[in-house]
């Protein structure tokens, strides 16, 4: 009985406090709102004749109690009913929508009083708005238990997932994959006092390991092999098949799809996270039934595409997209501001940074990680057992501002305040988490190829295979250059006169289909789609006698992979130098680019969709630089420096990742790492099978995480 009347009297004590946090919200709202038909002329809450100050808050509060009543209940119906619309759009319709709701409050208001301009709604909703969701932050910092539904309620829920089985289960763990940082740069940030989240982390005994990537040192390769055990035949970020006749990207939808296939067939079973998992964010699914951003889901249509989830669930609260947007558009004026500065102070490297780039980054920096920080904390909150997310933004600000430098010490700083969110949201979560960071990569600076020596590496197989060049490109020195070197190696091949076009004096045959050439980052690929094989050596000198020599000769390049009828396949480089892939170590040609280089490009030349020519730009290991073959001053894709250097940040109470004195090596044994902790947690684990991995439960449900990634968190006081 004793109980009964404590439990009924704590009831009516947090409905009290309840109906006092709304009463709070209501009279901050309505202050708001006469504040603003004060300063805004086309906004008023008056009739024609004018009002007495009461009737006009009397019609405020009738107005702002309207406006939060149609948001709590029409706004979540409107975002999911354009669930369809781009996630941009989405973002931009947020204002206007919300403005709509204000001006339907206004309209039910009694005699007409309430009335403003269409433009003058929007921004009189949106400050009700931000003011409305900062108030109850506010007052449910003050206590844990409202703070603790507070979050249950913006993901969509009113108490863990199972209390039951939540309670006595192990820790789950979160995975964030920090995109592009490597590990000289995580060290960096920390000892510069940037990251001081990750630098108390190390302070209380977390392992920092780096981990050696394969020669394709991109997201594609990294996180398939990490998050399905198997990268196998990912030769780079880009490539061409010549058995299907297309070329593979990354990061598009139904590249994504068919990597994410292949490496479940191949492993046998769906990945990472198919045991009660959450993939945020990410190129493929790891397996999970929660899915948000998720760019191998992308091109499914219909109901089971619930890749864009997290979009919704997100501008379900109106004040996130508000609050977003104000981000948005400070980070593009932030984009603007360091590229006019960098162009004016005429820094070096430096790339076009005009165009739709500053709404691209704001894109990753601001909409992206918000969301997805977001639904990694609801998915804590729901209790999930593995999440893992991909946090990109460092990635692409370091592509165009390189890799060092105020521009990415920003994006750090940022980072490490949404490492602290999430670190305490989990201390509100059902059941312990252990946070684990890590990267796919880092990142390596330098000019780009075209840049320093005035030609595209398109330009210079053109060249070598005696192929029309721009005009641009016959007029720079290196331009130049390369077709003198072309016209010799092809005199000196066929023992036959050259005439000043190039071609030889004897008449050539017809000249098969041109080839094609792929850049990622620092690695080149070079295919000629009409052979259906990969070609050897010895074919292509017999169809373009100037071409590999015109590559390994090239001071931009580093070394270049062919296979050979006679060797197998050989790696050439300057001076003559041919090494047979079969007695390749990481002296000779390789030395520069340190250990582990002679395994990573012996791998790669086993795969079936290796290209005709590999190409690696030079690396300098005075100054960590390499050559992108695209627009890019901070790279990654091949060998050469920082970005074959990624980390693996881990609590102590996991198990070391190797043992004394083993290097990591290899994404494929990143996830063997990640596995052993999530059994250490949780108990083994049955993989799903690759059937029933490839499909997605249509009745699983989506994470309606809403919850702006910085700002104040109160700290869970009841530990």
């Amino acid at each position: 009985m004793g109980d009964g009347r404590w439990g009924g009297a704590d009831r009516w004590r947090s409905a009290g406090r309840t109906l006092a946090r709304v009463l709070v919200v209501w009279a901050v709202s309505t202050l708001t709102m006469l504040v603003l038909a004060g300063v805004l002329p086309d906004f008023q809450l008056q009739s024609a004749d004018g009002d007495s100050f009461t009737r006009t808050a009397l019609t405020a509060a009738t107005a702002a109690g309207a406006f939060g009543l149609l948001g709590a209940l029409v706004w979540p119906v409107i975002v999911r009913a354009l669930l369809l619309v781009p996630a941009l759009l989405l973002g931009l319709l947020v204002f206007f929508l919300n403005g709509s709701l204000l001006l339907i409050a206004l309209w039910v208001i009694p005699d007409g009083r309430g009335a403003a301009a269409p433009e003058t709604a929007v921004v009189v909703a949106a400050v009700m708005s931000a003011v409305a969701s900062a108030t109850s932050t506010a007052l449910a910092v003050r206590d844990d238990d409202a703070y603790r539904r507070r979050l249950y309620r913006l993901t969509g829920r009113t108490r863990p997932r199972d209390p039951g089985d939540s309670a006595g289960a192990g820790p789950g763990t979160v995975f964030l994959q920090l995109d592009g940082v490597g590990h000289h740069v995580l060290r960096g940030a920390v000892a510069d006092g940037l990251m001081p989240t990750v630098a108390g982390w190390l302070d209380a005994g977390h392992r920092l390991t780096p981990w050696r990537t394969d020669w394709s040192s991109q997201t594609g390769a990294s996180q398939l092999g990490i998050l399905h055990g198997s990268n196998e035949d990912v030769p780079a970020f880009r490539w061409y098949e010549k058995d299907t006749g297309r070329i593979m990207v990354s990061n598009r939808p139904a590249s994504a799809v068919e990597l994410q296939r292949r490496a479940v067939h191949r492993t046998g079973d769906g990945g990472l996270l198919t045991v009660d998992g959450a993939s945020r964010g990410n190129l493929f699914s790891g397996g999970a039934d929660q899915l948000a951003l998720v760019l191998s889901m992308a091109a499914r249509r219909g109901r089971r595409n619930r890749s864009r989830a997290g979009y919704f669930a997100y501008f379900s609260d109106p004040a996130n997209a508000v609050r977003t947007a104000g981000s948005l558009v400070a980070e593009c004026v932030r984009e603007m501001y360091q590229s006019t500065r960098a162009r004016l102070r005429r820094e070096t490297p430096r790339v076009s940074r005009g165009g739709t780039y500053p709404f691209v980054r704001a894109f990753a920096t601001v909409v992206e990680r918000d969301v997805v920080v977001s639904a990694v904390m609801g998915d804590m909150l729901a209790g999930r057992t593995a999440v893992y997310a991909d946090l990109v933004a460092y990635d692409e600000v370091a592509h165009h501002s390189g890799p060092h430098g105020r521009d990415t010490d920003q994006v750090l700083a940022r980072l490490d305040r949404a490492i602290a969110l999430i670190a305490t949201v989990a201390e509100h979560a059902p059941r312990p988490y252990r946070i684990v960071l890590l990267s796919d990569h880092g990142q390596s600076p330098g000019e780009t190829f075209e840049s320093a020596y005035g030609l595209t590496l398109k330009d210079l197989v053109r060249a070598g295979c005696g192929l029309p060049v721009p005009r641009r490109v016959r007029r720079t020195p290196s331009g130049s250059e390369a077709r003198d070197a072309a016209r010799d190696a092809l005199r000196s091949a066929l023992h036959r006169p050259v005439d000043e076009s190039g071609e030889t004096a004897r008449e050539l045959p017809a000249r098969p289909s041109e080839p094609v050439v792929l850049a990622s980052g620092n690695l080149g690929l070079v295919s000629f789609p009409d052979v259906r094989h990969r070609m050897t050596r010895e074919e292509i000198d017999r169809r373009h006698p100037a071409l590999l020599r015109t590559l390994a000769h090239h001071p931009g390049v580093g070394f270049v992979l062919v296979a050979s009828a006679e060797h197998g396949s050989v790696v050439l480089a300057r001076d003559g130098v041919e090494v047979p892939v079969a007695e390749l170590a990481d002296g000779g040609p390789l030395a520069v680019f340190g250990r582990g280089a002679a395994a990573a490009v012996r791998r790669t030349d086993g795969f079936p969709h290796v290209a005709d020519i590999m190409v690696n730009s030079m690396y300098d290991p005075a100054t960590g630089t390499v050559h992108a073959f695209e627009e890019q001053i901070g790279s990654h894709g091949g060998l050469g420096g920082e970005q074959s250097r990624a980390f693996l940040l881990s609590p102590p109470d996991l198990s070391p990742p190797v043992g004394a004195g083993e290097e990591l090596v290899g994404a494929e044994r990143v996830h063997r790492v990640l596995r052993r902790w999530l059994r250490e947690s949780s108990g083994p684990q049955v993989p799903i099978g690759p059937a029933a991995s490839a499909e997605i439960s249509p009745s699983a449900r989506e994470t309606e995480s809403v919850l702006p990634v910085e700002g104040p968190v109160a700290p869970d006081k009841s530990h």
